[in-house]
């Protein structure tokens, strides 16, 4: 999913929204409720499951709504959600889903198979504009449907064989998709409750707001203060609620880092989105320190618009990634938390190690920008880079700017844009270069790959080769064992960084300020929140 870091500016006036007793802090007045204060990057692009492709809004989606299946966050392992159990046909192409009795939406109406005919057919129609439909293209036709090849939903393979009984015809076996259904593109919506503000693909209608949100997950929303607050409280109606140990969540839109990390130590925050890069050695000295850090199944990447003079040229593109020395990024403006990246996989993606085709080479980057027709910078007719508001980012694209003035003698300009016009201008292909990040939906190569596939919903690039579409859509899914398909994926990115329609810039870890009271909040791979297992520890309680 895209990586989002904060995008609007938070007054540091955080309302006390749980306190009874004046002078008392969120995190301490949560943990006597029940009540996690939660940092969660920027403000949320909306909560409709099939527009939004962010991880803040995954946060929140997946807390206000329930998958088939979901991921325990400490194994990273399917579990039953809506669906109490599957069975696989014996070719391992039919799934028969067995939907939970007791699943209901929040307003009481149970959750039924035909409530997920109605979602993807909504989640893969056209006219939905929905980024992330190519996650169902495993299910038998649901491709053609989605690229209006054929118009008869019908055909696709998905069928209600009764209320609590769903069937999913696949193309070909599929290793990962019972991971996929915990994304929330997969998720079921409540068809009445869509239809009630407009048509089923219409995008950001009224259905979204806290007073007309009809969810199936673990929380409700019960207020949505645009750039202030959202707050979830537990929800009456779910199957599992016994379970739940929070009695309610507040996400916070900390798009300041700084803003952020301050709230966290003065008591307004249990759990912080990122840390501010030149508090990190402090907090790695610190006793019994509240800093976490752990690797992340993502990849930090500057996009390129082929489409675009000079960038059109693969030579150009190239020379501008060889003159990266991602070794020194990282180990100076990132203060050792990431990784050299050379490819959008992150290496050891379930055993699958990428190429490496090229690193830190400022001679070769010079002659292949002479050979483009710009020697030393002449004739160079300026490029910008556009990012996301974060401190971070603009340190890294800085430290960018000066590496490409000092090898090539290249200017770029830097443009800060706002969360929703950075979406809007990356969708639309309005720029030049554009940071981006991808953290992993699933624990697959598969998942990186398919982002470059040919007009593809994540794909702002404007590169299109068909051989790599068949590589990755076709060649890959029918292998008979995991090495085979592995050396397919390693063909098709060997292809992708000749082609370089993107510069990879270093591999995650994740980086987190939480509070010693927040419980059933493990560190994984994927930084995968389950509000579900968490739970908060009164550590004044005592003290009453």
């Amino acid at each position: 999913m895209r990586q989002k870091i904060p995008t609007i500016i938070l007054i540091f006036t955080v309302i006390l929204i749980t306190s009874c007793d004046v002078g008392e802090g969120n995190v301490d007045s949560g943990n006597r409720l029940g009540i996690l204060h939660y940092g969660n990057g920027s403000e949320p692009q909306g909560l409709d499951p099939h527009v939004v492709t962010g991880v803040p809004e995954n946060h929140i989606v997946r807390a206000l709504f329930e998958g088939l299946a979901v991921k325990n966050p400490y194994t990273l392992e399917p579990e039953p959600g809506v669906a109490e159990r599957w069975i696989f046909s014996d070719d391992k192409r039919v799934i028969t889903f067995f939907l939970n009795p007791d699943a209901r939406w929040s307003n009481g109406d149970p959750v039924q198979a035909n409530d997920y005919v109605w979602s993807w057919q909504r989640a893969l129609d056209p006219a939905m504009g929905n980024q992330y439909s190519y996650m169902l293209f495993p299910v038998k036709n649901a491709e053609a449907f989605a690229k209006g090849k054929i118009s008869d939903f019908e055909k696709v393979g998905v069928k209600a064989l009764d209320q609590r009984t769903l069937e999913v015809t696949l193309n070909d076996p599929t290793l990962y998709f019972i991971q996929l259904l915990d994304h929330y593109s997969t998720f079921a919506v409540h068809p009445p409750t869509i239809m009630k503000f407009g048509k089923s693909t219409d995008r950001y209608t009224k259905w979204t707001r806290a007073e007309n949100i009809v969810g199936n997950g673990p929380f409700v929303m019960t207020e949505w203060k645009l750039n202030r607050r959202i707050v979830l409280k537990k929800s009456p109606t779910y199957w599992d609620r016994d379970k739940v140990g929070l009695n309610g969540v507040v996400f916070y839109p900390t798009e300041n880092s700084v803003t952020e990390e301050r709230m966290f130590r003065v008591g307004q925050l249990h759990y912080t989105a990122g840390v501010p890069l030149d508090k990190i050695p402090t907090y790695r000295d610190m006793e019994n320190t509240p800093y976490v850090q752990a690797p992340y199944l993502g990849t930090y990447y500057y996009l390129l618009n082929t489409n675009k003079e000079p960038l059109n040229d693969v030579r150009v593109r190239q020379a501008l990634s060889l003159s990266i020395d991602r070794d020194m990024l990282t180990s100076t403006v990132l203060q050792g938390t990431a990784f050299p990246a050379y490819s959008i996989t992150p290496p050891d993606t379930l055993g699958y190690y990428p190429p490496r085709l090229f690193g830190y080479d400022p001679e070769k980057a010079q002659e292949l920008i002479a050979e483009a027709g710009y020697p030393n910078g002449k004739n160079w007719p300026g490029i910008e880079i556009i990012y996301n508001t974060s401190e971070a980012h603009r340190k890294i694209a800085v430290a960018i700017q000066q590496m490409w003035s000092s090898v090539l003698n290249v200017q770029v300009t830097l443009s800060n844009q706002e969360w929703k016009v950075y979406l809007d201008s990356v969708d639309q292909m309005e720029f030049d270069i554009a940071r981006r990040g991808w953290i992993g939906d699933y624990v697959d190569p598969n998942n990186f790959l398919d982002l470059f596939i040919s007009e593809g919903g994540n794909n702002s690039t404007g590169y299109a080769n068909a051989v790599y579409d068949d590589l990755i859509l076709k060649k890959s899914t029918k292998t008979a064992d995991r090495e085979s398909r592995y050396q397919i994926f390693y063909r098709a990115e060997t292809m992708l960084m000749q082609a370089m329609p993107i510069i990879p810039i270093y591999t995650y870890t994740s980086k987190h300020l939480i509070h010693r009271s927040v419980k059933g909040l493990p560190s994984n791979l994927m930084d995968s929140l389950n509000l579900k297992y968490v739970w908060l520890e009164d550590l004044k309680k005592e003290d009453r």
